[in-house]
């Protein structure tokens, strides 16, 4: 759900901007977090103008722009091909190894839930398997 008005950059830099922080120091972190992801060569490009992986990386960038302990991902390769869904989930499990950050995803994905260090598994609504 990026903003189509505003570039990958503005939109990494929105939470910050929203936090409370200034202007020069969102956008020092939100162009340091995209080169981490990538994704320095695009920050001016819009998301009509991205692919879905790049994305993908924004909206992951812009989740952890304020430091988060946790990131809520629902289907977090959903939408994308398999190699490029690969590089998404290769980058939550970086962020989850290098960050400390807790990642909670809900995958239909299998081969994805199976590299996770703990999984749940809900059929029919109903708890399957701890």
């Amino acid at each position: 759900h990026l903003l189509s008005e505003f570039t990958a950059l503005e939109n990494a830099m929105l939470p910050s901007l929203i936090g409370g922080g200034n202007f020069a120091d969102a956008k020092k972190r939100a162009s340091m977090l995209l080169d981490e992801v990538g994704l320095s060569a695009r920050l001016d490009h819009k998301p009509g103008e991205l692919s879905g992986g790049e994305q993908q990386r924004v909206a992951i960038v812009r989740a952890i722009a304020q430091s988060p302990e946790v990131i809520l991902a629902d289907e977090p390769t959903g939408n994308l091909d398999t190699k490029t869904g690969e590089e998404v989930f290769e980058l939550l499990l970086r962020l989850n190894r290098d960050k400390n950050i807790a990642i909670v995803a809900v995958t239909h994905n299998e081969s994805i839930a199976k590299r996770l260090s703990r999984r749940i598994l809900m059929t029919d609504g109903k708890i399957a398997e701890l």
